[in-house]
């Protein structure tokens, strides 16, 4: 079997057949000739359903996730959106009480306006989403580890107990990528990703993709969705996450070197009440997650022994470290969590999330501890 390494340099990389450019080409055509009576000449026909950029881009996501197929997005909420809305009329859907704001948004908010319900279980307890599995229960929705808290969920004993029901298991892989930890391998059916992040790396591109176990109806429904509602990741976009995807593995393994090195300090200052960082032999889920990831991330959360202020003190102090949503690029953003999730937040008041960088670790470890002095 290919080795991750090689499979990100290479899958949906291959050589332009009528230049021999090692860099693939944008095609930014919206429009593809045809024959008279509709006949695809070379398998394309319109940008909305299909386009040579986004397919290289999705042969290399299916590679990497050793999945059968996959789609690309506008976005990782339009990529949560068109499956969730492609379950059966009347399912309920399981997601995690820690998990991005924008599923929780669309469970709560949206999915009820359509005649689907949702609720919130911790999904490392597998006795609390046993329990909260109803008859309609369609979809289990893991993210592991999850935002911002880092909660780990053993995704193999969720797809015994999701298939067990009857349902389906979707991952949210966007904090590990693949290079850490491939849920399809585990029994997962669905992986989605924010490729925004880490894999398209730079943080200047958006997107969003569903990996896909099997080419099946499930996967025949979600493409029917994005062709008819338009939710597809543009050329350029596309072309620019594969791209990204070329030095995963290299970035993956400088982040994750960063990132331990930040929690050991962080779980040793007297400022900081806890990490949350699966890395630390103290995270609840270590166990599982040394198991099922080849490494622990570079997402962490920290929280400040002096409350609210005290989170918002550090945060302000920062000079390297600059205050930012998202995550996944190459500098080190911090980000209070409760101050941006809405009138309603779930994140706790005294905690920061942090996606570590690949600036120089020293340069980090003397920003943070400058910023701690203020706590």
């Amino acid at each position: 079997m290919t080795r991750i390494e090689t499979l990100a340099v290479h899958a949906g990389g291959e050589s332009d057949r009528e230049t021999g450019a090692m860099v693939p080409p944008i095609h930014l055509a919206t429009t593809f000739r045809h024959g008279p009576a509709g006949e695809r000449v070379a398998g394309y026909e319109y940008q909305r359903e299909h386009n040579p950029t986004q397919d290289r881009l999705e042969t290399a996501l299916a590679a990497l996730e050793r999945g059968n197929a996959a789609l690309a997005f506008g976005s990782g909420m339009a990529a949560m959106h068109a499956l969730l809305e492609s379950l059966p009329p009347g399912s309920h859907v399981l997601i995690p009480t820690d998990c991005y704001t924008g599923l929780r948004t669309l469970v709560q908010e949206f999915l009820p306006e359509r005649g689907f319900s949702g609720s919130a279980v911790d999904m490392a307890d597998l006795d609390a989403v046993r329990a909260a599995l109803r008859p309609e229960t369609r979809l289990l929705w893991a993210e592991t580890p999850s935002n911002p808290q880092l909660q780990v969920a053993d995704i193999a004993a969720l797809a015994t107990l999701a298939h067990g029901h009857g349902a389906l298991l979707a991952c949210d892989n966007t904090f590990a990528t693949p290079v850490l930890q491939q849920p399809l391998v585990l029994g997962a059916d669905v992986v989605m990703h924010s490729t925004t992040k880490y894999l398209g790396g730079h943080s200047d591109v958006m997107g969003g993709a569903l990996v896909f176990a099997a080419r099946d109806a499930l996967y025949d429904r979600v493409a029917h969705r994005r062709h008819i509602t338009g939710g597809i990741l543009a050329p350029f976009s596309a072309w620019l996450t594969l791209r990204g995807c070329r030095s995963l593995p290299a970035r993956m393994a400088w982040h994750c070197r960063n990132a331990r090195t930040l929690a050991d300090f962080l779980a040793g200052h007297a400022a900081v009440s806890q990490v949350h960082y699966p890395g630390l032999a103290s995270h609840p889920g270590h166990a599982i997650a040394a198991r099922q990831m080849r490494d622990f991330g570079a997402m962490l959360s920290f929280r400040l022994a002096g409350g609210r202020e005290a989170a918002l003190r550090v945060a302000g102090a920062l000079q390297l470290v600059a205050n930012a949503t998202s995550l996944g690029g190459p500098e080190t953003l911090v980000e209070h969590r409760a101050s941006v999730e809405g009138p309603t937040p779930h994140s706790p008041q005294d905690l920061l999330r942090m996606s570590v960088g690949l600036e120089h670790v020293d340069d980090l470890l003397a920003d943070l501890a400058q910023a701690l002095d203020q706590a």
